[in-house]
């Protein structure tokens, strides 16, 4: 049996109005997804006019994509690089004083190989307070980034961390304990 694209069906998934959808991809080509230097503040301010949560002191270099607004949620003094991608079909929580370097991409949603309609599936992605995504990293659906968890640079995280563990690799592994010194 082989997959049939011609049945793949996601009328289930609901991520907003088309009329907001419409707006949010206008206003974000022009005022968040661009090299233009606009202040973070505006941008700040126009993600939470389309439903972010976000906390004092986050930094929004050029270049963010965010796909649905309304599905993030950021604490306090988070750095977000240029080229950061946050694919969120589900919800994406990040924590206070985490930091998303350049190109990483944070995804939400995937197919159900496994079906010949190849099913969309959306999970949602948690990342703790104090951790630290890697240029070009990429942290897959349902993953939770525990507790100052680092990913390094060019890693695919497929699972779940421990807190305070540094990972590296294609699937990321733990390859040392994370010490904070003062």
């Amino acid at each position: 049996m082989n997959v049939d694209l011609s049945l793949f069906e996601n009328s289930y998934y609901k991520p907003g109005r088309s009329s907001k959808r419409v707006c949010w991809y206008i206003l974000s080509h022009f005022f968040v997804n661009t090299y233009i230097p606009f202040p973070a503040t505006l941008k700040i301010n126009l993600l939470r006019l389309f439903g972010a949560k976000i906390g004092k002191g986050t930094v929004v270099k050029p270049g963010i994509n965010i796909k649905y607004p309304w599905f993030l949620t950021i604490g306090d003094n988070v750095w977000l690089g240029e080229n950061v991608w946050i694919d969120n079909l589900a919800q994406v929580s990040i924590g206070s004083n985490v930091c998303l370097s350049q190109g990483c991409y944070l995804l939400t949603g995937n197919h159900d190989y496994k079906k010949i309609s190849f099913d969309l599936i959306v999970k949602p992605i948690v990342i703790e307070a104090g951790s630290w995504v890697g240029a070009k990293s990429i942290v897959c659906p349902g993953v939770v980034l525990a507790t100052n968890s680092i990913i390094t640079a060019g890693s695919v995280i497929t699972k779940s961390t421990l807190s305070d563990y540094i990972y590296q690799g294609n699937p990321a592994i733990p390859v040392r304990k994370r010490i904070i010194e003062s």
